[in-house]
């Protein structure tokens, strides 16, 4: 897997808190496997303090621990987790289109269509890095609409355990994400807000079962570890 250019951008802790957590999703750091602080940051080519605050960002998410003297352990990710992650992005997702479609105005829905059509055509071309940010903007235009700041940080941080990386590979997935994206849209044109928080607590709810199954494939989740 190649390295961004981490020497270059601004928010450093956030983009390698990002980029480990991504790492543990895929399966390259495995549960057990440690993250040392100094290797990493050699790696990507910074100094150790935005690594060492990403490391503590992601052991307050639960994803890492820190041992005495040995430094950050990745820890098992769950099923169960992953099924809670989406349950509280399916209430507050809800809710914040809801919100939206009484709030949003013709130039938001416009720049939501385009944002929409745009990834349609990332998902086409199987652009990878552009589905992930452009379903992200997507999503963000929406709570934005929702004119709820305390509401949509709140969904902000639960989306950070949320393997936003991984949808785009799971079988089957970019299909059903197009189709509800459009059942979204037409909610929001219509500024029908039970519908809108219907097709979006649907949309963010339908991802758990594919999303655990995918991972259970590919070794990161145990396949027993009680996520029914």
């Amino acid at each position: 897997m190649s390295v961004p250019d981490f020497a270059a951008r601004p928010q450093l802790s956030e983009d390698v808190a990002r980029y480990v957590r991504k790492r543990i999703f895929d399966g390259t750091y495995s549960a057990g496997e440690y993250v040392r602080l100094d290797q990493l940051a050699a790696e990507l080519g910074i100094s150790v303090t935005p690594v060492r605050e990403a490391l503590f960002e992601l052991r307050a998410e639960g994803l890492l621990a820190q041992q005495p003297r040995r430094g950050f352990v990745v820890l098992p990710v769950t099923g169960r987790d992953l099924a809670d992650v989406a349950n509280l992005q399916a209430h507050v997702g809800g809710e914040l289109a809801a919100r939206a479609a009484d709030n949003i105005d013709d130039d938001q829905l416009r720049e939501l269509k385009a944002i929409q059509a745009q990834l349609e055509q990332a998902y086409a071309g199987n652009d990878i890095e552009r589905t992930v940010r452009l379903n992200h903007e997507f999503h963000r235009a929406i709570n934005v609409a929702a004119a709820s700041p305390k509401l949509a940080q709140m969904m902000s941080q639960i989306t950070r355990y949320a393997p936003e990386s991984v949808f785009p590979v799971i079988t089957g997935w970019p299909a059903q994400s197009i189709k509800d994206h459009r059942r979204v849209l037409t909610a929001l044109g219509k500024r029908d807000g039970e519908s809108a928080r219907r097709a979006m607590s649907e949309h963010l709810a339908a991802g758990a079962v594919p999303l655990i199954d995918h991972l259970v494939e590919h070794g990161v989740v145990d396949a027993d570890d009680g996520a029914s």
